[in-house]
C-alpha cells in the first residue's frame, strides 16, 4: 500500500521546471549545498516576484557580516528560533532550530531557546540579545532608550540592535506567510545536528 506523501503548503507548488531560470538556479544552488531542496523555496516559488524580494532582504539580513563585535552565524539563528517560536510557527523553530545545532553543535539549544531562552544554555550576553529580539516580536511600541541601554551592558552596538529588530521583523513576515500557507517542515531537518558526527578516520 502506498501513501501519498503530504502536501508542503496549501497552495500549488510549481515544478522545478516551470520556474523562472534565476528561481530555478538558486533552489538548485541550495539543493546542491544542502543535499535536498527547503520547503519554503518551493512553497514560496509560487509567486516569483515575491520570491525575489524575500530572497534578497532574507540574505542581506543573514549573510551579512557584522564584523568581529556583531552577531554571529549562530546568533542570528538564535533570534529566529525564539521568536518563531514566540510566533507559532513550527517551519521556521524546526528548520532554523537545525541550522542552530549545526552552527553551535550544540545539539539541545534549539530545544531550548523555542522553548524558554532565559533556561537555554547560553550567555548573559545572548540572554540580553534575545530579550531585546521578544521585546521587538512581541511589543514594539514599548521600546525605550532603556531597551537599548541593556544591550549596550553586554556590549551590544546601536547597529548590532538594528540587526537583531531586522531579522526579529523579517521571520516575524515569514513566520506568518508559513503559517498561513501550512508550510511543511522537511522530515531531514528534524534530525540535523542532534547526533554529533562520528570523527573522521
Amino acid at each position: 500500500m502506498t501513501t501519498t506523501p503530504p502536501a508542503i503548503s496549501r497552495f500549488p507548488v510549481p515544478t522545478l521546471d516551470s520556474l523562472p531560470d534565476d528561481i530555478r538556479a538558486k533552489i538548485l544552488e541550495v539543493q546542491e549545498t544542502a543535499g535536498f531542496v527547503p520547503n519554503v523555496f518551493l512553497t514560496l516559488a509560487h509567486r516569483p516576484a515575491e520570491f525575489r524580494a524575500f530572497f534578497a532582504y532574507h540574505d542581506a539580513l543573514l549573510l551579512r557580516d557584522a564584523g568581529p563585535q556583531g552577531l554571529t552565524k549562530g546568533e542570528k539563528e538564535m533570534i529566529i528560533v525564539a521568536t518563531s517560536g514566540a510566533n507559532g510557527c513550527l517551519y521556521c523553530v524546526v528548520a532554523h532550530g537545525a541550522i542552530l545545532r549545526i552552527y553551535e553543535k550544540a545539539p539541545m539549544i534549539a530545544d531550548q531557546i523555542a522553548v524558554n531562552y532565559l533556561k537555554a544554555d547560553i550567555t548573559p550576553r545572548q540572554k540580553a540579545m534575545l530579550g531585546f529580539a521578544m521585546k521587538v516580536c512581541n511589543a514594539s511600541y514599548a521600546l525605550t532608550e532603556d531597551d537599548f541601554a541593556a544591550l549596550r551592558e553586554h556590549g551590544w552596538r546601536d547597529e548590532d540592535a538594528w540587526d537583531i529588530a531586522g531579522i526579529t521583523a523579517f521571520f516575524g513576515l515569514s513566520n506568518r506567510m508559513a503559517n498561513m500557507t501550512s508550510m511543511r517542515p522537511n522530515d531531514e531537518f528534524y534530525l540535523m545536528g542532534r547526533v554529533p558526527r562520528p570523527p573522521k578516520a
